[in-house]
């Protein structure tokens, strides 16, 4: 019998073991990975930034828990001598017309408690010498890391905290008992008093495993990246963003200066036909089954089609891609850049359309799904980690979770 069983060994599942393990001590804990590596999907293949908070809703979850991450990830980091930098980054208006949008960006920055500034297109320059704009915000705040090594780290740290971690073992069903959950998986059953469900790209079909029924459903989002070459990495020095569409939930192509020092640019924003559909090619019947069968995606299809075409484009037209990062680096051609690894957006969506927009926790009995964790999570996952421990109220004989609605 465990205290606690938890479902999905990326970055966020880690980070939940670590904080139950102290918050907890003594607790017996269990967690549970598919693949053979830790962080193998959304936290193994992102881009490494680590985020400040400049683009979420004042008050909202993503930005008080991304504020909050930061600032124990950078802790962290340091503790156990992770390679890392703040280095900050530039959002940048390439025309007067994007100059409102930065104005709002500016205001939410201020609302989130960042030292952003407002700076002029002489002291982009400054920056970012090789980038064209009319004016810009500089978020001092943000940062790069390889989250796979985070992750790797949390492990370690949960595995000495007296964690169980098991790669390797498929979870294909989820009973209910009298104390809590029967976990049937490839490597055996394992009984539990509480199960926390950080299954990311799977997160909504271990939630219905469960006999829960989350309102939003899992649509897989593909980014593709392309990497300058090595000569043309003296472009960008940190990163370089451009003001998002706000009618568009994605940020759209940036520069990422990486933890090694190469350059990524991207990413574009396309559905993956498989939910672990890293390339083109990729496909998975059922998953895309799913997907075509949710009236959601095609409400969503009919919102966004016009943006959803220009990200089709992207990911068929080299040329393309490239006139989207020449809005921010002029100099950038076509031979400056090679393809590169691709991640997988886990983004729910509601039944009419529209993309949840906040982290989501669906709390079902002795159980608590995290629905939505797409970025800013792994640089929240510190502190998910602690909101999820702080829900759960624990004694030897007995687990519960006060009951609120979904948030």
């Amino acid at each position: 019998m465990y205290d606690f069983s938890i479902v999905g060994g990326g970055i966020v599942g880690l980070a939940t073991a670590l904080a139950l393990g102290r918050r907890f001590p003594g607790a017996r804990i269990l967690l549970l990975e598919k693949e053979s590596t830790w962080a193998a999907h959304q936290s193994g293949h992102n881009s490494g930034v680590i985020h400040a908070g400049i683009y979420y809703t004042p008050g909202s979850d993503k930005a008080r828990l991304c504020r909050e991450g930061s600032r124990l990830l950078v802790q962290f980091c340091r503790e156990h001598h992770i390679a890392h930098t703040l280095c900050g980054k530039v959002i940048v208006a390439t025309s007067v017309l994007e100059l409102p949008g930065l104005e709002r960006l500016f205001r939410r920055g201020v609302a989130n408690g960042l030292a952003v500034r407002q700076v002029t297109r002489e002291e982009v320059s400054e920056h970012e010498p090789h980038v064209q704009c009319v004016a810009g915000l500089y978020v001092p705040e943000t940062g790069i890391v390889d989250y796979a090594q985070v992750a790797v780290a949390y492990a370690r740290v949960a595995a000495a905290q007296g964690a169980e971690l098991r790669l390797s073992t498929t979870v294909m069903g989820i009973k209910p008992d009298g104390t809590g959950h029967i976990l049937e998986t490839s490597a055996g059953s394992f009984q539990s008093r509480f199960l926390i469900n950080c299954a990311g790209l799977h997160s909504d079909r271990i939630a219905r495993l469960a006999g829960s029924r989350p309102e939003a459903q899992i649509v897989p989002f593909r980014g593709e990246y392309y990497e300058l070459v090595p000569e043309k990495r003296h472009l960008v020095r940190t990163l370089i963003y451009p003001v998002p569409n706000p009618e568009f939930p994605f940020l759209g192509v940036h520069f990422t200066r990486m933890i090694d020092g190469s350059v990524h640019a991207g990413p574009n924003a396309v559905l993956s036909f498989k939910r672990e559909g890293y390339r083109k090619s990729d496909l998975d019947l059922i998953d895309l089954a799913e997907v075509l069968a949710y009236p959601g995606f095609w409400k969503l299809g009919v919102r966004h089609w016009q943006e959803g075409a220009k990200e089709i484009w992207r990911s068929v037209s080299k040329a393309a891609f490239v006139r989207s990062l020449q809005r921010l680096v002029p100099e950038v051609s076509a031979d400056d850049v090679v393809p590169a690894g691709a991640g997988v957006r886990a983004q729910a969506l509601r039944r009419d359309g529209r993309l949840v927009d906040d982290f989501l926790f669906v709390e079902a009995g002795n159980a608590l799904h995290v629905c939505n964790a797409p970025s800013p999570a792994a640089t929240s996952s510190l502190a998910i980690g602690q909101a999820i421990a702080q829900r759960v109220d624990f004694t030897p004989a007995q687990i519960s979770i006060p009951q609120r609605k979904s948030v």
